[in-house]
Formats: C-alpha cells, structure tokens, sequence
C-alpha cells in the first residue's frame, strides 16, 4: 500500500458540533478528575478540560473516509493506523453552550522507518470566528510507503528538545483498573473496540484491551495542572506527546515530571508516563502561562 505526500493540504469536510455541560462533566469524571471548575457551577463558569479537545474531533477521526474531500485519496491506507502523536494548543477555554466549526486538513505526510505518518490538523473556530484550540493528530500507517518527498513537517508546531539530565523531579503513581477503559469510552464516546473487547483486541494481535492513549494523556494533563498551574487549567497552553507503548488494566502507571524550562511565554514542562515495561507516552511537552 502506498500514499502520495502530493495529498498534503487536502480539505477535511467541516463538521459542527455544539458543548455541552453533561459531556464536559462526563470528560472530567472519566478520568477522575475532580476540579471544581469543572463541576460546580454554583458560583462559578464551569469549563471543559482542556482534553475534551479529543472528544469533540472524534466523531471526524472516527469515520475520516468520510471527511476528507478527495475521491483520489486512498481511504484503505486508515485500517493500518494507530495513533502516534498528539498536539493540542489551547486559546481559550471551551464553555458550555459554545457552538464550534471543525476544520481540518491532512498537513503533513512522513516517511517513517515503520511506513508513513500522517497528520492531521483540526482548528475549533466558535461562532464569533475566533479560535478554540488546535489540534494535530499523528498516525502512523504500518507498512505503508510514502511516495515523493516528505511534506509538511516544516509547518507542524515545534516543540523545544529536553535538554535536562535523567531523572525526575516528582512522580505520581496513577491506578488503572480493569474498568476504566469501559469508563473513558462511556463518558467521552471515544470508541474503538480495542479498548473494550477482549476477542477483538486478541483478534488483531493485542494482548487484551488496553487503556486509550488519550485516556493517558488525560491523567498527565491532571497531574500537571494540578501541580504545576496551582489547579488552573487556564494556564494549560500547550500538550504534546508521543505513543509508544499499552497500559493493559489493571495496572499502575506513573507521571514524572522531568523538567521545568523558562520562556517568555511561559513554562515549559516535559514529562513522561510509564508503565510497567516501560515508557508508554514520550516525549511530552506542556506549556504553562503564568
């Protein structure tokens, strides 16, 4: 199988959706993640986690073949992916009642020694026009030969290099029961039967369900939000991570944080999660304001 980089900047179809207070609650709840701002609206706005993001570009990621607007391109090349990278940048916080546009487009297509990557980017614009967050998500196709130059990787956001010595500066040891990825697909409607039946995840070479990866990001962006931004995801600007190993539940998994790095616009930290063979995201960056 094969795929040409000449599909770099193909349009995705747009797709409308509108937040809601239960589906934000159901976010937070999925992952255990009790902070008021997202749950007590006596006195307050309440606001989405940041990593909500992901569950309202699902329902494009879900049936892609559908969305982007190509005839020519080789939709048969999807049933190889898994899900490599991740970058989220956030503007503004998401509220309830914000009616959001998704636009997408393929932005860049990598050769890799595995096959080929490609990401995607989606921007959520609101109704004023103005920007919400922005989202690249990387898949790596398995087998698949990338045709012609590399292109785009030029134009994906740029995340600093870790630059520290081995080691980290705190950890936090998370639980990962045998229910919780039955708890993330419920809460988030991200679906994909990987991580919720056994005879299909066995079927296609997996040792048994395992825990979503964005599920694990989720937890990292709890761990340092709350210990890194005081409990206020506002200051959560950037997150970015890399896949590449399963948390098969139950299991423990830990969240170190490796370094603090100074920018003019803020903090940068980068962490890592691992399991019980090892690292299962690397390379994560956040970004916090001020």
């Amino acid at each position: 199988m094969k795929i040409d980089s000449s599909f770099v900047g193909t349009p995705l179809k747009d797709y409308t959706t509108t937040v809601t207070w239960r589906a934000t609650m159901n976010y937070a709840a999925a992952v255990n993640d009790a902070n008021p701002v997202y749950f007590d609206d006596e006195e307050k706005t309440v606001i989405a986690p940041p990593m909500f993001a992901v569950a309202l570009t699902w329902p494009i990621s879900e049936r892609i073949w559908e969305y982007i607007d190509d005839k020519n391109f080789p939709v048969d090349i999807i049933k190889t992916q898994v899900h490599y990278t991740e970058h989220l940048a956030f503007h503004r916080p998401m509220y309830a009642g914000d009616m959001l546009t998704i636009k997408g487009r393929i932005a860049a297509i990598m050769a890799h020694r595995a096959g080929t990557v490609v990401v995607i980017r989606f921007d959520a614009i609101d109704q004023d026009g103005n920007g919400v967050f922005t989202e690249h998500i990387g898949g790596l196709m398995r087998g698949v030969e990338c045709t012609g130059n590399s292109r785009g990787k030029e134009d994906l956001p740029l995340v600093p290099p870790f630059s520290g010595v081995p080691g980290a500066q705190w950890e936090k040891v998370i639980h990962i029961d045998r229910m919780q990825p039955f708890i993330y697909d419920g809460c988030t409607n991200i679906h994909f039967p990987i991580h919720t039946s056994v005879g299909f995840a066995r079927m296609v070479g997996l040792p048994d369900i395992i825990l979503q990866g964005t599920a694990t990001l989720a937890f990292a962006a709890r761990e340092l939000t709350d210990n890194e931004a005081a409990g206020n995801p506002q200051r959560l600007k950037e997150l970015s991570c890399r896949f590449t190993g399963m948390v098969v539940p139950p299991a423990d998994i830990r969240v170190l944080l490796l370094q603090h790095q100074e920018h003019a616009s803020g903090t940068g930290l980068f962490f890592e999660v691992h399991g019980k063979e090892g690292r299962v995201l690397s390379n994560g960056y956040a970004r916090i304001s001020g």
